[in-house]
């Protein structure tokens, strides 16, 4: 277990941590009228890059990784995957004023991951030298599409029927959601990484690996901007859906703690998975429920995924994650 002064110790590394801190300066810069937005050009580039240098690092890890070394952990994360959704639409029940299809559609953002949380996490946890497992990204990857797949089925299981039968295409959602940016360029990534040789695979990662802090650190400063320009929605949303989209991540985070102790992940990795779980999809949930349930109010998960629950992970929530994963172990 952490002392309390560790967990200070911790908490304070965390606040001034560069990921944190990029985000605080590109909210503040937002909330005084500054522009330090990013043209959308260089936001997509980010975008990409990060995803595909992340699934690559992985899937670099993965070669050193034995079959029977990630089967418990990825079992787990697809558990976790269904698990998570389906909490998080009964939760909901409890907000008179929100439809099923609403519920569906929040359940999907906070059933699938942040890409961007995860990195933070990544680089907090290496700067507090804490080992992660190298496979770490291929459970990003695996929780990517069950909480999408669930919370668009919940949605549209009570919601929204024409002729007897939901309205949902679910051809062309399972298209966005495996064929999407999200998955593609991860799963991508971690293939070329695993079939790539060491020597090919040592010649890119100077730009993949060695610049991706760097990288990120411009991209938070983007998603700071972001919330904060958009800060002002937040009281749209309603106190229900701010206590969900703050509680909620506590409840995922301790969850996901509990399944990386249980299939035997080191602190660093629990901490990892942990914060998979409580975190919030603002990318590929978006895309994805918006062709699977054009009438959800999607503006309303995604003020809540981006404005509350991605700040509130990055600056209490890593620390807290981790602290689960410490007393668990």
């Amino acid at each position: 277990m952490t002392s309390m002064p560790q967990s200070i110790d911790i908490a304070i590394t965390n606040l001034t941590s560069v990921p944190v801190l990029v985000f605080i300066l590109g909210f503040l810069a937002a909330r005084t009228i500054a522009d330090v937005s990013i043209p959308d050009a260089i936001y997509q580039f980010l975008s990409i890059y990060l995803l595909f240098g992340i699934g690559l690092k992985g899937g670099h890890a993965l070669k050193h990784v034995t079959f029977s070394e990630i089967l418990r952990p990825s079992l787990m994360t697809l558990l976790l995957g269904i698990l998570i959704p389906f909490i998080a639409f009964y939760l909901l029940k409890s907000i008179k004023n929100l439809q099923d299809i609403d519920r569906g559609s929040i359940a999907a953002h906070y059933g699938s991951t942040s890409l961007v949380t995860f990195s933070a996490a990544l680089l907090i946890l290496e700067s507090n030298k804490i080992a992660v497992e190298g496979f770490a990204p291929t459970l990003l990857t695996i929780m990517e599409i069950p909480g999408l797949v669930v919370g668009i089925f919940l949605a549209t299981r009570s919601a929204i029927k024409v002729g007897g039968k939901s309205d949902v295409h679910w051809r062309e959602t399972f298209q966005e959601i495996i064929l999407g940016k999200t998955v593609l360029l991860l799963v991508g990534g971690l293939i070329i990484g695993a079939i790539t040789s060491d020597a090919g695979y040592d010649k890119v990662s100077p730009f993949f690996v060695n610049l991706l802090n760097g990288f990120l650190s411009i991209f938070l400063l983007q998603i700071g901007f972001m919330a904060g320009k958009n800060f002002h929605q937040i009281r749209a949303v309603g106190s229900g859906m701010i206590l969900f989209a703050v509680i909620f991540p506590i409840l995922a985070g301790f969850l996901g703690a509990v399944g990386g102790t249980v299939v035997g992940l080191s602190i660093g990795g629990t901490t990892a998975l942990a914060v998979l779980c409580a975190s919030a999809s603002y990318i590929a949930a978006p895309a994805a429920v918006a062709i699977a349930l054009p009438n959800a109010k999607n503006s309303l998960a995604i003020t809540c995924s981006i404005g509350l629950t991605f700040p509130f992970n990055l600056i209490i929530g890593i620390p807290l994650y981790e602290n689960f994963a410490r007393l668990l172990s």
